[in-house]
């Protein structure tokens, strides 16, 4: 079994795990304190959690799509 035999280089790792890692700063920037029951916290509508931490979400699932399917140009290849 030689190298060209697996689906993923190790660019393709690489890149999954930045993506991972962009998609679990976005739920932790969507952490924190909630509202209680009688008490009203409106942190919970602040833009970091309305706003950036989505949209860092979303970037992160993006980039985790990109690297599934990157793959590099090989030599050996035909080019058409």
């Amino acid at each position: 079994m030689g190298k060209e035999d697996f689906a993923f280089r190790k660019m393709n790792y690489i890149l999954l795990a930045v993506g991972m890692a962009v998609v679990i700063l976005g739920f932790i920037l969507m952490s924190g304190a909630g509202s209680e029951e009688g008490v009203f916290n409106a942190e919970i509508f602040s833009a970091r959690r309305i706003k950036l931490a989505p949209l860092v979400s979303l970037l992160g699932f993006l980039f985790i799509v990109v690297a599934i399917l990157w793959r590099r140009n090989s030599k050996n290849e035909a080019k058409v």
